[in-house]
């Protein structure tokens, strides 16, 4: 598999996989509460933290009406304008470098998804490591061009994009000098229904592009991130916050940093429950080889007796001969005296 670096150190050094903590607009309006929430993460054991960076005004256009306007009344955000909940979600930039500040003391990846060319002139500025395109922005092939030629690895999610528009923001992203490239299968729904998942497209994600495959999780719980690793993610990105009672234009479906805690420790266990094909007793299984059944004298014999199924058994431990060996014994005789509890073996019969 392709590895991926970020700060010159490969995705290994964090994971596998990558943890990555989303704010968005989870800091309520707050820097304090945003530099509360990066210290939760890195409590909890998260590697890294992603901001969004873009304004109300580098977003859309102030109007509240018509497709400017959500009615949807399935949508979390129901009753707000894209204006005003832009508004209301952004992280104001002047939060950027001392939000990424406290990351690298906290020895975590600090970066940000950019929504616009000037979005990735000021995280440049600010020497970002690596950069996200957004799910809604996979199409926007000026963005992705703009974000490969700075040279920087690339975080791409997948959310909504047909195979055909993935592949043409992926050869956008190579064509302009993206060599090291992680996609995130992502389901564009706010929670998302673990059915509408679809994590077995993550193998075939790998095949088809090439590259290492993660996934951008808005499921409630650790589940589907988890499930995620057994084929082969190396990256999960979820938002986190404080705690989802506090409110938040995306808190409902954020991650509190116990949960996060839990993600992090599972998907460890998960990596390393994958180890690598594998049969036989591997070391840590030798010593149990003892307690196998296997053939066993069970009572006293004298010289020239006959084994019989009452006094030849497959018990454990596993010293004697092994069980599949029973019918070729039976009817033999032993050559000494053998006493009760001795494993059976064939210089018994001379």
């Amino acid at each position: 598999m392709t590895r991926f670096h970020i700060q010159d150190f490969p995705i290994e050094t964090y994971g596998p996989p990558l943890i990555i903590a989303e704010v968005s607009g989870n800091h309520n309006g707050s820097l304090d509460r945003a530099i509360e929430i990066v210290d939760a993460a890195a409590a909890a054991g998260a590697h890294a933290i992603k901001l969004q960076t873009y304004t109300a005004d580098t977003m859309t256009i102030d109007l509240a009406e018509r497709e400017f306007f959500i009615a949807d009344e399935n949508s979390l955000w129901k009753g707000e304008s894209l204006y005003a909940l832009y508004q209301k979600a952004f992280t104001p930039w002047e939060w950027h470098k001392p939000i990424f500040d406290r990351c690298r003391e906290l020895g975590m990846i600090g970066f940000s998804s950019p929504f616009d060319a000037t979005a990735v002139d000021f995280l440049e500025d600010l020497g970002v490591p690596c950069h996200k395109i957004a799910s809604f922005e996979n199409i926007d092939l000026p963005l992705i061009t703009k974000v490969a030629r700075t040279g920087k690895p690339i975080i791409m999610s997948t959310g909504m994009a047909t195979l055909a528009e993935i592949d043409e923001a992926v050869r956008t992203a190579r064509a302009n000098g993206c060599e090291h490239l992680i996609l995130l299968k992502c389901t564009s729904s706010y929670p998302a229904d673990p059915s509408a998942s679809n994590l077995n497209t993550i193998p075939h994600l790998r095949e088809m592009f090439g590259c290492p495959i993660g996934l951008s999780d808005h499921t409630m719980g650790i589940g589907a991130g988890v499930a995620s690793v057994a084929l082969g993610s190396v990256a999960i990105e979820k938002h986190i916050t404080l705690r989802r009672d506090d409110g938040g234009v995306d808190s409902a479906f954020s991650m509190e940093p116990a949960e996060l805690a839990a993600l992090v420790r599972e998907t460890k266990t998960a990596s390393q429950a994958l180890g690598r094909v594998s049969y036989g007793p591997g070391e840590a299984e030798i010593g149990s080889l003892v307690f196998r059944r296997s053939l066993y004298i069970v009572e006293d014999m004298k010289a020239g007796d006959t084994l019989t199924e009452t006094n030849l058994r497959a018990i454990r431990p596993g010293l004697g001969l092994p069980p599949k060996y029973i019918g070729e014994l039976m009817g033999k005789r032993v050559t000494r005296d053998v006493a009760r509890g001795t494993a059976a073996s064939w210089d018994l019969l001379g």
